[in-house]
């Protein structure tokens, strides 16, 4: 679905092509240094597929999966709900883009109801603090909503909306000049795996509630458009101030570490468009650095790299 321009706030908005004609690029294969783990050695990551989640280990995040794989680590996808039990044996939790049920299958629309249930979020929550690691994905709008209340768990603050800069783009390049924050994310276990720029594809916004590193600061004078429904724009849309927001962050609760990223596309690899012409994620030629980003994110939630 795309929806026609329009201005607010003196800017012309104008939406990407729809999630629906999104596709997981099965071939293109990025380039990035030696594994960090033998073959089918390293920590398990699980992505959860168990809440009508728009990216799973199948489907729009392969190309995660893939990656990460050829890094050592072993990847499996989650089904059903969040337990101790089911928490027992992951090592690092991806959480990306779920939803409650009622927004499924292209409803996304208000209300956007909490994917996951309190009894799940606790289970979550006790995961990451006996050492476990999260990463914790929400894009715009159905999304922020859906991971709401899981999210504040851990001390982040997720606004339901779409992140627009005062340049009027939803896509937004980070960089050491512009947005990173220090960290040892972005500098690898060597020169070779540092990371000067990435790119997010439109997402949401959020803010810590207290304590944690920024990893990715949205740029000044942007804004966050909150419609009632995805990708319909009014000039009766609400919006609110992005000004000291972040579509990144590293934290630590208890002996476990969290990652919370506002975009999912730049954690995958994906074609968009009526013949898949659209690249939008590590394998768009705008992002040569995603893949590598995403690389170093797994190695610091798996103790790779340095806290701080």
């Amino acid at each position: 679905m795309k929806s026609s321009c329009f201005v607010f706030a003196a800017m012309l908005i104008c939406p990407r092509v729809g999630a629906a004609q999104q596709v997981a690029d099965t071939l293109f294969v990025p380039h990035t240094g030696p594994a960090a783990y033998a073959a089918a050695k390293g920590p398990h990551i699980v992505i959860d597929g168990g809440h009508y989640n728009f990216h799973t280990v199948d489907g729009r995040y392969r190309p995660f999966a893939r990656l990460a794989t050829r890094d050592g680590y072993r990847v499996t996808g989650g089904s059903g709900a969040m337990t101790d039990e089911s928490l027992s044996d992951v090592d690092i939790l991806v959480i990306a883009n779920p939803l409650a049920q009622r927004n499924d299958k292209g409803n996304w629309k208000l209300p956007t109801p909490s994917a996951y249930t309190p009894a799940e979020i606790a289970a979550a929550r006790r995961f990451v603090e006996r050492g476990g690691s999260l990463l914790m994905i929400a894009d715009h709008m159905p999304f922020g909503g859906a991971i709401e209340d899981i999210a504040a768990a851990m001390g982040v603050v997720w606004i339901n909306g779409f992140a627009y800069d005062a340049k009027q783009n939803s896509i937004f390049r980070f960089s050491r000049q512009s947005g990173f924050a220090p960290h040892p994310i972005f500098d690898g276990r060597n020169a070779s795996e540092r990371v000067d720029s990435i790119v997010a594809f439109t997402g949401s916004a959020f803010w810590l509630a207290a304590g944690g590193a920024p990893l990715l600061r949205i740029p000044a004078g942007s804004r966050v458009l909150m419609p009632r429904v995805a990708w319909q724009f009014s000039d009766s849309t609400a919006s609110i101030s992005a000004t000291g927001m972040l579509q990144g962050a590293a934290l630590q609760l208890g002996r476990g570490r969290i990652v919370a990223a506002g975009e999912a596309a730049m954690f995958s690899a994906q074609r968009s468009g009526p013949k898949g012409e659209g690249t939008m994620g590590f394998n768009s030629p705008t992002a040569p650095q995603n893949a590598q980003f995403v690389l170093n994110v797994l190695h610091w939630l798996s103790g790779v790299l340095p806290l701080q």
